[in-house]
């Protein structure tokens, strides 16, 4: 196996990344994960990622993960003599992934038409708030926007009444990063169809993927239901309203951990763990009684938690083979056994900042599994190579385009 073999099954693949914050970006890593090689065009102020969280020597310790494996170009794209560049890079590329406003490209003359001048099977993904069409198409909009409208942030709450504080953010942009893996799949189904013989009048594919889509097609029945029921799905908290038990508990040392016996052989098990309290109980007979007396099983639960360590739960439920896990933290998860022995934690050398911890490739392939090759790479850390080796431009092309701000 060489060496370019080892680095994952979409080496040999080369995608052009006019990305910045975050979909495009992850949706991007994703692929370099992989093995394809990902050519970053940044600003030369650089992605504004690299300055998001606290600093080490000037570099957030996200963008060590968020643009590793990636090749940074920095490049002007303001500057008419950029495009040039651009589709002079797109004939060496298989695909491109972009998350600009709609239009955007089009006002910097690198619409879909121009690429496929440049290069007619090229693949195209392009991210936004709300798609390329449709009567909200140039509303601006970031992650917790399309949450808000794909019917997330309205179930992220407490049940109502509960409280009046606003619905609470998942903690991640989670809007962002599922419309990164869409474009990533729709990438990949793309390139696919690119080298099926029988679809040769098919390629070049444009992709389009709205961050409000991507985070609708997460919600489960919330659509469905409705359109059968007339119900309006609410927020539940830390429990579910199909099963029970399955919820948060608090602990006795003020930690939580989760349980999740909503099975009846589960809960014969949990029973058995509590004691008496439990026996013979016809609210909680079967899965149906325990869901209609939810909050008073979740009571009787909750004041054994409470009697009891986080460690001492993790050690009984686990023992009685009942779906248990502590609410992790950052320390618990760099900590947990099994990310660690599934290289899921993994301590990395970052010539900017040190070392520093990064997760590991999902998915996981047996036999060319990709690796971490390098850290996100400082602003137009490869511009100089780039230009050489795909467009041929000696050092005096490269300084004359530095000197008119293109680069």
């Amino acid at each position: 196996m060489t060496d370019e073999q080892k680095d994952g099954p979409l080496s040999g693949y080369r995608v052009l990344e006019i990305g910045h914050y975050i979909a495009a970006p992850f949706c991007a890593r994703l692929l370099a994960d992989l093995g394809a090689d990902i050519v970053k065009i940044e600003p030369p102020a650089g992605d504004p990622v690299r300055l998001w969280g606290k600093h080490v020597n000037g570099v957030a310790p996200w963008w060590s993960q968020h643009a590793r494996n990636k090749r940074s170009l920095s490049l002007n794209l303001k500057h008419p003599d950029a495009m040039e560049i651009v589709k002079s890079l797109v004939r060496s590329c298989d695909a491109v992934v972009e998350n600009f406003r709609p239009g955007q490209l089009e006002k910097w003359g690198l619409g879909d038409e121009i690429l496929r001048e440049a290069k007619p099977d090229i693949v195209i993904a392009h991210i936004s708030g709300f798609g390329q069409d449709g009567p909200h198409r140039d509303r601006a909009a970031f992650g917790v926007i399309a949450e808000a409208v794909g019917g997330m942030r309205y179930l992220t709450n407490h049940r109502p009444g509960q409280t009046d504080l606003p619905p609470v953010r998942v903690g991640v942009s989670i809007g962002d990063s599922v419309a990164g893996l869409y474009a990533a799949l729709g990438i990949v189904a793309a390139l696919l169809k690119n080298r099926s013989p029988a679809k040769q009048a098919e390629r070049g594919e444009t992709i389009d993927v709205a961050l409000a889509d991507s985070v609708l097609s997460l919600m489960e029945g919330l659509v469905p239901d409705y359109g059968t029921f007339g119900e309006i799905r609410q927020p539940v908290g830390a429990g579910i309203t199909t099963a029970a038990p399955s919820g948060a508990y608090p602990t006795k040392d003020g930690a939580w951990i989760l349980v999740a016996a909503n099975s009846d052989p589960l809960f014969i098990r949990l029973a058995g763990l509590m004691g008496s309290q439990l026996d013979g109980d016809p609210r909680f007979r079967d899965n149906r009684c325990r869901v209609s007396h939810a909050d008073e099983l979740d009571g009787l639960i909750s004041n054994w938690t409470r009697s009891r360590t986080l460690a001492e739960l993790e050690q009984a439920l686990i023992e009685a083979d009942i779906p248990c896990a502590r609410v992790s933290t950052a320390q618990d998860v760099v900590d947990n056994v099994q990310f660690r022995f599934r290289n899921m934690i993994q301590p990395i050398p970052d010539p900017l900042i040190g070392e520093v911890f990064h997760t590991g490739i999902v998915p996981r392939f047996q036999k060319n599994p990709g690796r971490i090759r390098w850290t996100g790479p400082s602003v137009g850390q490869h511009t100089d190579a780039i230009l050489e080796d795909f467009l041929g431009y000696d050092e005096c092309k490269r300084q004359s385009l530095r000197s008119d701000g293109v680069i």
